[in-house]
């Protein structure tokens, strides 16, 4: 049985812990056994399911404020259950994430009834080939002719790419330099001039896309916010959701610490489970005081954001640093206690494995959090001064 003791914690309301209840009884209930040969249908029908039940009206928000607290939750949940079903309710909310803080009322009508429903599928455009973690050198351009912003340019590794309806993208509007010549708008996949030029694979596979612009026309009306905010909406968007992949990690070694209890509990060797073994013990007790750690830092930052913080850039960076960092840790152990099960395709402990990896590269690498934090702490000290 997994650990739910953090949900005493005062972090949560009783909203909050209801919610947890209930997606763990739906998860359970309808997570196991799915057919995962065809990525890109079962995230149509993830989609879908989440939609029908309720859990999607958490990712994005028409008239309110995103609750970060139960998006967090929300993806631990999932992750512990399905890999899949994690990121399909993680990129409604990426996805549609600029929508919910900085849309128009007819934007956010248009399209996170659709999505909010599970009747569209959406998808966060940001990352280009010379230019991931470096936002401010996108080379993506967007022209003002007229009433009409004139598309041109590449996208790259962009989760649903290929199967999203909507896609909140990012391109230079040419407002002034660097980080400040961007604008986002809000695009629907069929336009004239927009294809998927390359599908990629992974090995944790997820629907992974190239996208390209050639003199794709669009509204100007489908601009986020105003010109030259496109930076600003990008950190604001990211500031609310890294959290939630330090989450989705955390679910992920949860479910790696539960699986090996189960193994060293009911393994034996010479007449002994592997329980009795204090190696064994010990890589049980680093587990579980990862978990809790990292689960104290993912709810910190998601409780200051709920509680008004404007931004939470390093409570936010020090999760997703920690947590997914850890979480790798503990399912490298995790495949240790399982032994050659740990590594045989198919077993739910070789699936952590892959997952894990990516979630320490997108919506910033490691590294990049560790400048976050460190310009966060240098900035503070000088400002004391």
């Amino acid at each position: 049985m997994t650990d739910k003791s953090f949900l005493s914690w005062p972090f949560f309301d009783d909203n909050h812990r209801a919610l947890a209840a209930n997606l763990d009884t739906w998860a359970r209930d309808n997570l196991a056994g799915l057919d995962h040969s065809h990525t890109d249908q079962l995230c149509r029908d993830l989609v879908k399911m989440l939609g029908d039940a309720g859990y999607l009206k958490y990712s994005a928000t028409i008239d309110d404020v995103l609750d970060v607290r139960s998006l967090c939750l929300i993806r631990e949940t999932l992750a512990r259950y399905d890999g899949l079903a994690d990121f399909s309710f993680a990129m409604q909310g990426l996805g549609t994430g600029a929508l919910s803080l900085f849309g128009s009322d007819a934007q956010k009508t248009e399209w996170l009834t659709k999505t909010r429903s599970g009747n569209a599928i959406s998808a966060f455009a940001l990352t280009e080939p010379q230019s991931g973690s470096d936002v401010a050198n996108s080379t993506m351009t967007a022209t003002l002719d007229n009433d009409e912003y004139i598309l041109n340019g590449e996208k790259t590794w962009i989760s649903n790419g290929g199967i999203a309806d909507v896609y909140t993208l990012f391109a230079r509007t040419g407002e002034g330099l660097g980080a400040k010549g961007l604008s986002a708008f809000i695009i629907p996949d069929k336009i004239d001039g927009f294809e998927i030029s390359e599908r990629l694979e992974t090995i944790a596979p997820h629907p992974l896309a190239t996208l390209k612009f050639t003199d794709s026309r669009i509204p100007a009306t489908w601009m986020i916010g105003n010109p030259g905010e496109g930076f600003k909406i990008a950190m604001s968007v990211l500031d609310v959701f890294r959290p939630t992949v330090a989450a989705a990690a955390l679910g992920f070694a949860r479910r790696a610490l539960d699986e090996s209890l189960e193994r060293v509990t009911s393994r034996h060797v010479q007449g002994s489970p592997l329980s009795d073994l204090q190696l064994v013990q010990g890589h049980i007790a680093d587990m579980a005081l990862d978990i809790d750690a990292a689960a104290l830092l993912v709810y910190r930052a998601a409780w200051a954001k709920d509680n008004g913080a404007a931004r939470i850039t390093r409570e936010a960076a020090m999760a997703k640093l920690f947590a997914t960092e850890r979480a790798q840790e503990v399912i490298d152990k995790a495949v240790q206690l399982h032994g050659g099960d740990g590594v045989r395709n198919g077993h739910i402990i070789e699936s952590l494995y892959r997952e894990i990896r990516a979630l320490r590269i997108y919506e910033g690498a490691s590294d990049v959090q560790k400048v976050i934090i460190a310009r966060q702490e240098i900035g503070a000290a000088r400002g004391a001064k």
